[in-house]
This record gives C-alpha cells, sequence and structure tokens, in this order.
C-alpha cells in the first residue's frame, strides 16, 4: 500500500510524492529526488519541521528541543519521523529550488475543444499520464505553435487520466485563437504544475464558496472530490456571471451537487437586460446570516474588482470567516499580447 503526499512549497510550488506503507516522508521525498531540508533524520534537530494540513500519521522519536508537544497537537510534524497513514498534505516552509525540485511538466493530446459558450471554451487533455494536484489549483498549458504558455485552473478531478479546463474567450487572445480556429484532436501541449495555494482544505465547518465567470473552474474540481470522498459539512456555491449565456458547465455542478448532497448552488446575472431570480453581483446578496457567525470557510475565485469588493463587504459586515481562501484572475491575452 501507498500514499499520496501533496508537499506544498513556499513558491507556490507542488509536488505530489508516493510515500510507502510504513516509509517516512523524508524517505520518500529523497527516493524521488525531492530533499526536504534536514540535517540529522534522528528526531534532534527540527530542521524537517514543516506542518500537516491534511491527513492521518504517526510520529516515531523526536526530542522536544525539535518539536514541542505544544507544536506537535497544532499539526506540526518531523518529516524524517512523520509515516503517513493515509494521503497527506504537509505545508514546507522553503522553495521548492531549495529542495532542489520544481515544478513537473507532463506532456498530453488534444482530447476536445467544447464551445461551452460566446465566451468561454471547454478545453479536455489526454494526458500522458495523471497528474497529482490539489483540487483548486492550477497548471501553466502551453499553446500549440506559439512558444507560450497560459496558466488554468484544472476544472477535473485529481488524478484523472483526461484533465479538463474551463477556459475564456478572449477576443485576440492567443489561446482562445488557437482554440477558435487551429485546435485539432490529438495536437500535443504540455502542462507545468501544479501550482497554487488556493485549493480545498479539509472540510471541517460549513463552505461558502463565490466564482467568477470561468472562476468556476476550481470549484468543479472540487466538487468532484467531494463528490468522490463524501462531505458532511453545508456547501453554498455563488455562481456569478455577466449574462445568462454565460452560466456554463451548470448541468454537471447539480449533478455533483446531488451526489455530494447538502451543496446548494445560486446563480447570479449582472446584466440587466436578462431576466434571472437573483441580479447585481454577489455582494448583493450575502449577508451576515452567510457567514454562520465567522464558523464558515470561504473561498473565492473571480477577477481582482470581485475579489476587492467581497473582501470589503465582509469588512463592512463586520464578520471574518475562519478562513477565507481566494484567488485573482485576469485577462493575460489581448490582441497586442498575441
Amino acid at each position: 500500500m501507498s500514499y499520496s503526499i501533496a508537499l506544498n512549497f513556499e513558491d507556490g510550488v507542488t509536488r505530489v510524492i508516493d510515500c510507502d506503507e510504513d516509509e517516512k516522508v523524508t524517505d520518500a521525498a529523497f527516493r524521488q529526488k525531492i530533499n526536504i531540508p534536514m540535517d540529522c533524520r534522528d528526531g534532534v534537530c527540527g530542521t524537517c519541521k514543516c506542518f500537516a494540513e491534511k491527513g492521518e500519521y504517526e510520529l516515531e522519536f523526536y526530542m522536544d528541543e525539535a518539536m514541542t508537544e505544544e507544536e506537535a497537537e497544532e499539526g506540526y510534524v518531523l518529516t524524517c519521523q512523520m509515516i503517513p497513514e493515509s494521503d497527506c498534505v504537509i505545508r514546507v516552509p522553503a522553495s521548492s529550488l531549495v529542495c532542489k525540485t520544481g515544478a513537473e511538466t507532463l506532456g498530453g493530446a488534444v482530447a476536445g475543444v467544447d464551445v461551452l459558450s460566446e465566451t468561454s471554451f471547454g478545453l479536455r487533455v489526454t494526458l500522458d499520464k495523471p497528474m497529482g494536484f490539489l483540487p483548486g489549483q492550477y497548471v501553466n498549458v502551453s499553446v500549440p505553435g506559439a512558444g507560450v504558455h497560459r496558466s488554468y485552473s484544472f476544472s477535473s478531478a485529481p488524478g484523472a487520466a483526461e484533465a479538463s479546463f474551463l477556459i475564456r474567450n478572449l477576443p485576440g487572445g492567443v489561446m482562445s485563437g488557437y482554440l477558435a480556429q487551429a485546435a485539432a484532436i490529438g495536437d500535443r501541449l504540455e502542462l507545468t504544475g501544479p501550482m497554487g495555494a488556493f485549493y480545498l482544505r479539509p472540510v471541517e465547518r460549513p463552505q461558502l464558496w463565490l466564482a467568477g465567470g470561468t472562476g468556476l473552474a476550481p470549484f468543479l474540481s472540487m466538487l468532484e472530490q467531494l463528490a468522490a470522498q463524501g462531505c458532511e459539512q453545508p456547501v453554498t456555491l455563488y455562481y456569478a456571471v455577466t449574462r445568462a449565456a454565460d452560466l456554463v458547465e451548470l448541468e454537471r455542478v447539480q449533478s455533483l451537487a446531488e451526489r455530494i448532497g447538502g451543496v446548494e448552488v445560486i446563480t447570479i446575472l449582472a446584466a440587466e437586460e436578462d431576466a434571472h431570480e437573483r441580479k447585481g453581483f454577489v455582494t448583493d446578496h450575502i449577508a451576515a446570516g452567510d457567514l454562520n457567525g465567522g464558523d464558515c470557510d470561504v473561498y473565492l475565485c473571480g477577477p481582482p474588482p470581485m475579489v476587492e469588493a467581497v473582501r470589503q463587504h465582509f469588512a463592512t459586515l463586520g464578520v471574518e470567516p475562519a478562513s477565507f481562501h481566494y484567488e485573482k484572475f485576469a485577462p493575460t491575452e489581448s490582441a497586442a499580447a498575441a
């Protein structure tokens, strides 16, 4: 038996390694050419101290000088003495370069391009081998024939043989132009990653998820994860777009919500001309009660103005969520860049 261990480095790079039963994390990392900082290997120096965000594990011998009992109770671990008993997520207080590793590059072939609306594409890629990542993270995807890459969040489940992405159609954009005019089944491309600190943590309290436009992508991956592992906490997903035509992947969202149970999906339109139950912006519909007195986790992915508006709105409401994770995305493609 082996477990998947996600090592999150402070520069945003994530590497997922396999750890065999009864194998210590530092040994597993070294076996896969990743050098977690350490000096002694004996639980004495504390150099390899990290923070376990998720998972079950056993800690063998270590001295109080290396890690206190209070730190162990908080979730800190000495990876030289840590033997996983489940899949784990570990935060490493060092850059990937210091650990002599980096983002992984995998090849893949275009499996399909779906025109979801006038403003978005769905890109499906058959990977040469599955890529480990945390639901919510992104990769750099090369644009065939252009010599450039663009960053997109996975909308597929972690470890799936086929990766999927929800991509905004930007006039004059490099990737947009390729998907609209040149993409063909079998085209080769490269994915480099995974990266990003925006990913689903253990679900231990009510969830409030806010998606703006193609910012829905990471939440699709998160829903896939919850559908696979189960979820006992309520999840409220706000999906805000400009026009009704921009509401894409709703059938998939509803299907996943039904599989999970306890998931409420709320859609919002900003355009005045489109009739809809809820109009305006996310901040027009979130009240203090939605934050459950602060006992909730908030995840937000959308354009910078949306992120800043939500942050200010929370301050106005006077309620601070237990955790608030957000990712801003902005168009990186333009006619000039293309």
